[in-house]
C-alpha cells in the first residue's frame, strides 16, 4: 500500500492510496464520516425566548454549530465514569445572552471551558427586533455522526484514479482539440500539437472528452486499485486528524475479528 498527499490545508486534504479496493475505501470513508467522536451540543434549556423562531428549531439551529476542543478532555457519556449523568468530564456549558435589534450569530456563544468554542464565529443563529431577547444556556458533549449527523467530524468522498489514454495514431491534436474544449477541469491540454494530460488526479471521469471525441481517440478507465480521498473540515477537529483516528478505530475493529475468528477453532 502507497499513500501520497496530494493537498493539504487547514479544512481539507486530498490524498492517493494505492493498493486497495473499494471495500477498504468505503470502510475507511464510513468510519471518518460516523464513528470518529466530536463535541456538539445536546441539550437547551430556553430562559427566554422572543424570536420569530421556535424552541425547536433553534435547539436544532444550535446544533448544528460545530465546536472546537480538546480530546484529551473529554469521555464519550457512555464511556464515563458517571455513567452519563453528566460531568465536567463528558460534558460543558455553553451560554448565550443577546438583546436585539440585532443578529446572534455563533460567536455570541460563551463556553466555561474555553477550549469549547465555535469554530467559525459568523454563522448566523436568529434575527432579533426592538425589545425581543433570547436568553440560553446548553450543554455540549461528545457523540459520533452514527447517532446524529451533527457529530459528523467531515465530509468525505472518493473516487478511482483515472487512467486516461489518448490513442496518437487516431488524435488529430491541434487541429480537433474538441476534448480539451470540452474538459471542465482542464486535464487536457495542447503541447507541441498534441494533446497531452497535465494532472489525471483532477479528473472527474464526467466522460465528456471521450463522448465530444470524434475518431474515438480517447479513453478513461478507472484504476481499480487506486482511490483518491478528498475529506473535508465539519467540526472542531482537523481533516488529518480525522484520518488518522479513522485508521486507528479500522485496525481495532480488524484486530478484534482477528481475535473472535481465531476462538471459532
Amino acid at each position: 500500500m502507497k499513500i501520497q498527499i496530494l493537498s493539504k490545508t487547514d479544512s481539507e486534504i486530498s490524498f492517493l492510496v494505492e493498493g486497495i479496493n473499494a471495500e477498504f475505501a468505503n470502510a475507511l470513508r464510513r468510519i471518518m464520516m460516523s464513528e470518529i467522536p466530536t463535541m456538539a451540543i445536546e441539550w437547551v434549556d430556553f430562559k427566554k425566548n422572543d424570536s420569530a423562531l421556535t424552541d425547536e428549531v433553534l435547539a436544532n439551529r444550535l446544533g448544528q454549530i460545530p465546536l472546537t476542543f480538546d480530546k484529551r478532555a473529554y469521555n464519550l457519556p457512555e464511556e464515563c465514569k458517571c455513567g452519563g449523568k453528566g460531568c465536567k468530564r463528558c460534558q460543558t456549558e455553553l451560554v448565550l445572552k443577546k438583546k436585539g435589534p440585532c443578529r446572534v450569530y455563533s460567536g455570541d456563544l460563551r463556553s466555561r471551558d474555553r477550549d469549547v468554542m465555535p469554530v467559525f464565529d459568523k454563522i448566523p443563529i436568529v434575527d432579533l427586533f426592538e425589545e425581543q431577547e433570547l436568553e440560553l444556556e446548553a450543554i455540549a458533549q461528545l457523540g459520533i455522526g452514527r447517532t446524529h449527523a451533527k457529530w459528523q467530524a467531515v465530509v468525505v468522498g472518493y473516487k478511482n484514479l483515472p487512467n486516461i489514454i489518448i490513442n496518437s495514431k487516431k488524435c488529430k491534436g491541434e487541429t480537433c482539440k474538441q476534448c480539451v474544449e470540452r474538459c471542465v477541469k482542464k486535464v487536457l491540454k495542447i503541447e507541441k500539437g498534441r494533446i497531452v494530460i497535465k494532472d489525471p488526479t483532477e479528473c472527474s471521469l464526467c466522460m465528456q472528452c471521450v463522448d465530444i471525441c470524434p475518431e474515438e481517440a480517447i479513453k478513461v478507465e478507472d484504476v481499480e486499485d487506486c482511490f483518491i480521498f478528498n475529506v473535508e473540515k465539519a467540526s472542531g477537529l482537523s481533516p488529518e486528524e480525522v484520518v488518522l483516528q479513522a485508521s486507528e478505530v479500522l485496525e481495532e475493529k480488524l484486530n478484534e475479528f482477528n481475535k473472535n475468528l481465531r476462538k471459532l477453532k
